[in-house]
């Protein structure tokens, strides 16, 4: 009887120690960067954690223009000029699990904890 008490007292001090570190870990993540690619390229960046009033800008692309909207926190593609508009229908986006991607424009748009060092490359970092 006790050793089952022993093994249940450690499973929950190791489950509490876990789940501070978790939190420790989440709150301590510094502001998301939307990183605007074009071509494969990195033409804009936006820290959405300094973004106070919200505002918008264009990309120009192969099929026409993307018209971009940023809020404090959140980023999405509000109109676009390609036939599709999936870009458009996706909506907003505030974490870096799925980005914005126009195919007809070669945008894309992928949030990021920090921005990219232009120093580094993907092996690097």
């Amino acid at each position: 009887m006790k050793s089952t008490k022993f093994w249940v007292i450690l499973l929950a001090a190791v489950l509490i120690l876990s789940l501070a570190a978790s939190l420790l870990v989440l709150r301590g993540r510094g502001g998301a960067c939307a990183c605007v690619y074009q071509d494969g390229r990195l033409t804009r960046t936006v820290d959405l954690s300094q973004v106070s009033e919200p505002f918008t800008f264009t990309v120009e692309g192969p099929a026409g223009t993307n018209t971009v909207q940023v809020e404090p926190g959140r980023i999405r593609v509000s109109a676009t000029d390609c036939p599709d508009q999936v870009c458009v229908h996706q909506g907003w986006i505030s974490t870096g699990v799925f980005p914005i991607v126009c195919l007809p424009n070669r945008l894309v748009i992928q949030i990021e904890d920090s921005p990219p060092d232009s120093n580094l490359d993907g092996v690097t970092q």
